[in-house]
């Protein structure tokens, strides 16, 4: 392979192949499985393919320029309307913000203000204004209790400012992390908050982030409640959108366009195409406060809250570990109706004992915990252990990181609230109706 050191991801080239056909193209990421001789270019046309370069003879066309941080500078675009309502539109990156741009074949935020007006028709009708202010360039496994503070704070400003909405443009991977995470450090708010993600990106044909945005525009115009909400596919087809429940949502699947599932509970709302009707599927819901001095922002969140997954054989020292690097609160992920092996509860007892609170939920995720069916978990409630009740595991882990970053050593209030039903997190009703289709057989 030859010229190895005068292209670089991004870069447009022309390579001239032994054979004597010319192709010019887009320098696409390389992987850790990609051979030396073999590059992927993306072709005028959008299609990428893999070039053999040996022996080739390759030219830089054009130098690529676009280089994305790891933050972005806040600046704010407006769009103006004839409609009623007034939006903040937040960027943090994810799938939905990925477009490849042709001319330098770097992979960048998609969303500016044009575009936006571009793949949402009509949207001009729909908000009197529409603010995009792009925080973060970051793919959602790289958000952090940090990141999340900064976006409640900023969702918690803007319905003080006067917004009635806002739509933050997530990663799909964590979206269910922050958007419990606003739940809990924005209440009484006078509107929802929507969290919009894409599986596929905005450039492929089959991407699902057009009719995502459309559905979280329609939300945040038309929804009677104020919670922080999921809005992603119901199914594999363009029919429908589901308005998830932050707290009471999952992503179920690694790539299909109707990941998310709400768990223990309805959705909030459904949004139907072509016509983009918004229906309430949930009359269970916190509605919009319309008094705005009401708003409670408490945004900060901890980083010592750890997320632990019992697994058989596992090590019970782990627990030990995390209690003498200073950790405040654990998540216990156990088993069935919320068990961890015996021989670990020594080192619960120890934790407890030193002021940490800890927690169980389930891995079977549908369902609620129950500790006082088997022995193992009545041992676990006589240690002090608190049932998560029917919260999902990193709900129960995000609600512990905001109740720690807020209340500190505080053991006793952070106990007292976890057992509480602040924002929906826990759902009172024994309805068999909740668990998956599967389990019934319909």
């Amino acid at each position: 392979m030859n010229n190895t050191l005068e292209f670089r991801e991004g870069d447009l080239i022309r390579i001239r192949l032994p054979s004597g056909e010319v192709l010019e193209g887009i320098v696409m990421p390389a992987t850790e499985f990609s051979s030396r001789d073999v590059i992927i270019i993306k072709l005028e046309n959008g299609y990428n393919v893999g070039i053999c370069i040996k022996d080739a003879k390759i030219e830089v066309v054009k130098r690529a320029i676009v280089e994305v941080g790891r933050e972005a500078p806040m600046e704010r675009t407006v769009i103006k309307g004839k409609g009623s309502h007034k939006i903040l539109f937040l960027s943090t990156g994810g799938t939905i913000m990925s477009r490849v741009e042709y001319e330098t074949g770097a992979v960048r935020p998609a969303i500016n203000a044009t575009e936006l007006a571009e793949m949402v028709p009509n949207i001009d009708e729909m908000v009197s204004e529409i603010h995009l202010i792009e925080m973060y360039r970051l793919l959602s496994e790289n958000l952090t209790p940090r990141e999340w503070s900064n976006i409640a704070l900023n969702v918690g400003n803007a319905f003080r400012d006067g917004f009635d909405a806002v739509i933050v443009a997530h990663g799909t991977d964590t979206m269910a992390y922050t958007a419990a995470a606003v739940a809990f450090a924005v209440r009484n708010a006078p509107g929802p908050t929507i969290f919009v993600g894409a599986q596929r990106s905005s450039d492929r044909p089959s991407t699902d982030a057009v009719l995502n945005l459309r559905a979280s525009l329609i939300t945040a115009c038309k929804a009677p409640f104020a919670e922080s909400v999921v809005a992603m596919h119901g199914t594999t087809s363009d029919t429908y959108v589901l308005i998830h429940r932050g707290v009471k949502v999952r992503k179920m699947h690694s790539s299909r366009r109707d990941a998310f599932q709400s768990v223990n509970d309805y959705p909030l709302a459904k949004v139907t195409f072509p016509k983009g009707e918004f229906k309430l599927l949930n009359k269970r819901y916190i509605p919009r406060e319309g008094d705005r001095s009401k708003l409670v922002l408490r945004p900060e969140f901890s980083d010592k809250v750890f997320l632990l997954k019992m697994f058989p054989g596992m090590p019970c020292d782990i627990i030990d570990y995390l209690i003498d690097r200073g950790y405040k609160a654990i998540v216990i992920e156990g088993t069935g109706l919320g068990h961890i092996r015996d021989p670990c509860i020594k080192s619960i007892k120890r934790a407890i004992e030193e002021g940490l609170v800890v927690v169980m939920t389930t891995q079977t995720l549908f369902g609620r915990i129950n500790m006082k069916v088997y022995t193992t978990g009545r041992k676990l409630i006589k240690a002090g252990v608190l049932s998560a009740d029917d919260m999902l595991p990193e709900v129960a882990y995000v609600k512990l990181s905001w109740l720690v970053g807020n209340y500190g050593s505080d053991a006793e209030k952070i106990k007292e609230l976890f057992t509480s039903n602040l924002v929906n997190e826990i759902n009172p009703i024994h309805d068999h109706r909740l668990y998956p289709r599967w389990y019934h057989g319909d």
